[in-house]
């Protein structure tokens, strides 16, 4: 069941924010609508790409059940749980309401730079008292925490609430080794969108997407097409796809895609600080890039 729900396109959702720096709920609907009907898979609420760490806990709560309410259960959503306080993060996850959530995303623990072994006893905490599958995080260039292969295989050995990782680490050599012993029950998520055509090649079950914000069709065309071994039909779009996926992270993430999405008119261009918005330049270079897909 975990693995079917975790399969696929999932898309790390952005958070609208008007000119004021508060959420834009209509345009937030507008975007849920248009990602589902365009084939995607499941959602990701309150990941990186929805500036949560900028969120006040009302907001993050409110952003919660409007998406679930908004989904309406059309796709499974996948909520954004992690954190550097192993007991405060188990503490959030015993006060949450899980009703519309199917998992949860839980990052490797940020800062404080743990060992292996106390990554192993983190992620073990909250598998215990999570009511809900947990998708492990691997992002060593957010977090200075890189989770190895070895570490990544014992918690999906050990643990039945564990199915799935986002890798984003970057490490081909880290990936295959974990797509190599994983058991076949645990799923390997492409944390980067211009690396999923080349991870799912090799057995990954598919991406959780930045890109699918702007592009979830495409997206969605691809990884399906990948899915069913079909690369000769998925590369074309990745090739389309790659030159626009680069350049959305090239002044950070979301300051690049929330760009994008305001010139494709669903957002106006707002962060919050300490992110701010992309250059000129590379306004110019996301306008051009989209115009000639």
């Amino acid at each position: 069941m975990a693995k079917a729900l975790f399969t696929g396109t999932g898309v790390a959702l952005i958070t609208p924010f008007r000119k004021q720096e508060t959420i834009d709920f209509s345009s937030l609907e507008k975007m849920i609508n248009h990602i589902i009907t365009s084939g995607v898979d499941y959602i990701v609420a309150l990941g990186t790409t929805s500036e949560a760490a900028t969120l006040s806990e009302s907001e993050r709560a409110a952003l919660c059940q409007f998406i679930v309410e908004t989904v309406d259960s059309r796709v499974p959503i996948m909520l954004g749980m992690g954190g550097n306080n192993t007991r405060a993060v188990t503490d959030a996850i015993g006060q949450t309401n899980f009703d519309g959530i199917s998992g949860i995303l839980s990052v490797t623990p940020f800062y404080n730079k743990p060992q292996q072994r106390g990554l192993i006893q983190h992620f073990k905490n909250i598998a215990d008292v999570s009511p809900v599958p947990v998708v492990l995080y691997n992002v060593p260039g957010r977090t200075s925490c890189n989770m190895t292969a070895e570490t990544t295989l014992q918690l999906a050995e050990e643990c039945p609430n564990i199915v799935a990782i986002k890798e984003a680490s970057g490490n081909m050599s880290q990936v295959m080794e974990i797509l190599r012993c994983k058991p076949a029950n645990f799923n390997v998520i492409s944390g980067d969108d211009s690396l999923t055509l080349p991870m799912m090649a090799i057995g990954a079950n598919g991406v959780i997407s930045v890109m699918a914000n702007a592009l979830p069709k495409e997206m969605s065309d691809m990884v399906h097409f990948a899915l069913k071994g079909d690369i000769k039909k998925a590369l074309p779009l990745h090739n389309r796809m790659l030159p626009l996926m680069n350049a959305i992270f090239e002044e950070g993430n979301p300051g690049g895609i929330k760009a994008l999405l305001e010139i494709e008119g669903f957002i106006t261009n707002s962060v919050r600080l300490p992110l701010s918005k992309v250059s000129k330049t590379l306004y110019n270079k996301l306008t051009t890039l989209y115009n000639a897909l």
